[in-house]
């Protein structure tokens, strides 16, 4: 139930959603890392490591799309303020044992709020772009573990979640 309105930073008075004034805020330098698995089958896994899918080389197109989500995130997450970008970093990696796409994205940014949105933005995106280029060859791959890994800056502090096992 709720309490208090005043507890909840996107709702005004009337209870109805808005976006948070973050003028007052200094800035400060931040940064977010957030991941991302694919997970298909060994034939497909084959097919991007070879660069054999006929929509062209999966890692790179995912690896620009995810870019291109993380600079646009604004416009997809209600509540998300348009920030400017100081650098946007993404990782592809394959990985035989899962046979999986694995995948990074490091942002950051020197503003009043943080880029946890955008490093979610862009790995999501890229795990799509996955889906995309490879749903011809196989329908049932698995897009799971996007998460947030770590975190720096601002009023609430740092975070690095916890190695994962393999």
């Amino acid at each position: 139930m709720i309490q208090n309105m005043q507890d909840f930073t996107h709702f005004n008075e009337q209870g109805r959603a808005k976006m948070v004034d973050v003028g007052e805020k200094d800035p400060s330098c931040r940064k977010a890392i957030a991941g991302a698995r694919v997970l298909v089958s060994p034939e497909t896994f084959g097919r991007i490591r070879s660069g054999g899918m006929k929509k062209g080389d999966v890692l790179t197109v995912a690896q620009i799309a995810g870019i291109m989500g993380a600079k646009r995130t604004s416009e997809l997450i209600p509540m998300c303020h348009p920030i400017q970008i100081n650098g946007i970093d993404m990782e592809l990696s394959l990985n035989e044992e899962r046979y999986s796409v694995e995948i990074t994205a490091t942002v950051s940014c020197a503003g009043r709020t943080g880029v946890e949105m955008e490093a979610l933005t862009a790995v999501s995106t890229a795990a799509l772009t996955v889906y995309d280029m490879c749903k011809a060859v196989q329908k049932d791959i698995v897009i799971t573990d996007i998460r947030l890994l770590e975190k720096t800056g601002g009023v609430h502090g740092d975070f690095k979640r916890e190695a994962e096992k393999q």
